[in-house]
């Protein structure tokens, strides 16, 4: 898709995080403190995910899973931007930029800490 079209589809703040690697303020986002059972989708393409049984509260302000639900709709790139060193979670699907993934989740598992305006919740 062109970037026209990604800004016709997306709104404002949407096309930001995805399309321009943006951030939502913390505690700002729908689905932070999101308790409802489903399948978050990806804004941009619909592409599956996490599921909400990976979704824990990690205090941060923005939705944190400890895994996907299908990790071949995920794409890890090294990010340095900004003065540190992080890794960038990407949908594979549309390219839209999600979040980023850290090493301190719970019980030694990642913490995959994505913006809610990357996601739409598809409730169960």
């Amino acid at each position: 898709m062109e970037k026209e079209e990604w800004k016709e589809k997306l709104t404002e703040e949407e096309y930001q995080v995805l399309r321009e690697k943006g951030t939502e303020a913390p505690f700002s986002g729908r689905y932070y403190d999101e308790k409802a059972a489903g399948m978050y989708r990806c804004k941009g393409c619909g592409a599956e995910l996490f599921s909400s049984e990976t979704k824990f509260d990690s205090g941060t302000g923005w939705p944190s899973f400890t895994e996907p639900s299908n990790i071949q709709n995920i794409e890890l790139r090294e990010d340095i931007s900004q003065g540190m060193r992080r890794t960038e979670v990407l949908c594979r699907k549309c390219g839209g930029h999600l979040g980023h993934v850290f090493d301190d989740g719970p019980n030694g598992k990642s913490r995959y800490c994505i913006n809610s305006v990357c996601l739409d919740l598809q409730k169960e």
